[in-house]
């Protein structure tokens, strides 16, 4: 790389199954990005790591129980691959008992030069190599998927759309979820009327200023009802600023 010249966002998958990548990356606004290389997608195959003549990756787990667990031995030889080329890129791992995935995160993660994720599969990965590498263990939600490749898709898509250049206009993302501590607001498009429901009139008057108001209430309302949470951070924070 020049001198001056700009290296692009990595994202880097650690996983058994790197055809499942880029997937939906691979399409829209995250494809056309990825083709004007806005940002870098890089596969490693875990498997490729094992040393015995059946490339094995898991065993059973001490103590009993039903299932395998991902050998230490052979992640660490996957992830000291990508700390090599890639020193400076956070190392994330996808698991349920990880700390909720957040858009602050998300957007702390964009800001920075990429993220390497360890993508697990059968019942998880050996806790010592997680703790050897320091791993940041990362949620998507409180369920079980078959293996982390989905929630990495997840968290690099978030991380994309962020991307200088990538939506287009920086306003577009303004008023989304979460960005001011609310949910979104309802939208609605033309036609005006469609089965007897009608767009609400504020957002045909042209009014600016009583669009917005409308649209902040919606959106209290919305995250009140059903993000209790995230309400009560609002407010939280809102009675910070009037102190201040």
């Amino acid at each position: 790389m020049g001198e001056g010249e700009h290296k692009a966002w990595q994202a880097i998958a650690l996983t058994l199954f790197p055809d499942m990548f880029p997937g939906s990356l691979g399409q829209s606004l995250a494809g056309q990005a990825l083709s004007e290389a806005r940002w870098a997608l890089e596969t490693v195959d875990i498997r490729s790591f094992a040393s015995d003549k059946h490339r094995t990756v898991d065993d059973s787990p001490c103590g009993g129980g039903a299932g395998m667990v991902m050998r230490p031995d052979v992640v660490d030889l996957a992830i000291r691959s990508v700390q090599k080329k890639s020193a400076d890129v956070p190392l994330v791992y996808m698991t349920p008992r990880g700390r909720p995935l957040t858009q602050s995160r998300v957007r702390e993660l964009a800001e920075g030069p990429g993220v390497a994720v360890l993508c697990g599969r059968y019942e998880g990965v050996d806790q010592r190599v997680l703790e050897a590498h320091g791993v940041e263990e990362i949620s998507i939600g409180d369920y079980v998927l078959s293996g982390g490749e989905v929630a990495a898709l997840v968290l690099m898509d978030a991380c994309v759309r962020l991307l200088p250049g990538v939506m287009g206009s920086s306003a577009s993302g303004e008023d989304e979820s979460f960005e001011a501590g609310l949910l979104e607001y309802p939208l609605y498009t033309r036609p005006v009327e469609w089965q007897g429901r009608t767009v609400p009139d504020v957002l045909m008057s042209g009014h600016h200023g009583n669009i917005r108001a409308w649209r902040r209430e919606q959106a209290e309302a919305v995250t009140k009802e059903r993000r209790l949470d995230l309400w009560k951070e609002y407010v939280k924070g809102n009675v910070k600023m009037d102190k201040t």
